[in-house]
């Protein structure tokens, strides 16, 4: 019999990532900014101004035992259809356009998701209205206002990467 040692054989296992996808967050940041503009001015003064609070991480919750709403919902309460561009394990996007402007909704299955990608979507600039797992963009600015006081929320606003907010 041979007594030598027989080399280790390592096994590797893959693990599914936790978070958004990578492919589905680009393009629903690439949505954004053609929806939204790039950047919405000032930052922390926005945001003073706009929650009364001066914090530059709003909660992503305007009430936490509220139920989020849905993509349908929040596209209903805008006038429009929303024609969906994502759906997967993390969340739904739809787009639609009005005589109002145009619109971006997304909802989400967890509040670290949404949050998650709020962080990437921040990086390229715009403004968002923030709710209880669900995000809403809209150009102009005044009809996240309008949502605002049937959906309640935070309106965020994300600074280009690299750009200081500008003062207003």
């Amino acid at each position: 019999m041979n007594d030598a040692p027989r080399p280790v054989t390592t096994v590797y296992r893959t693990t599914r990532r936790s978070g958004p996808r990578p492919v589905p967050v680009a393009a629903a940041v690439c949505a954004l900014v053609a929806i939204a503009g790039c950047g919405g001015g000032g930052g922390k003064a926005d945001a003073r101004a706009e929650t009364g609070r001066d914090t530059a991480r709003p909660s992503a919750s305007a009430s936490p035992v509220a139920k989020p709403a849905r993509v349908e919902q929040l596209a209903s309460a805008a006038g429009c259809k929303p024609d969906f561009t994502t759906k997967v394990d993390d969340y739904r996007q739809a787009v639609c356009k009005t005589a109002k402007g145009k619109f971006l909704f997304l909802d989400f299955v967890s509040a670290k998701g949404e949050r998650d990608w709020l962080d990437t979507a921040q990086m390229y600039g715009g403004v968002y209205l923030v709710g209880n797992r669900w995000v809403l963009s809209s150009s102009p600015r005044k009809n996240m206002e309008t949502l605002r006081a049937k959906f309640g929320g935070t309106i965020e606003d994300g600074a280009p990467y690299g750009a200081s907010p500008s003062p207003r």
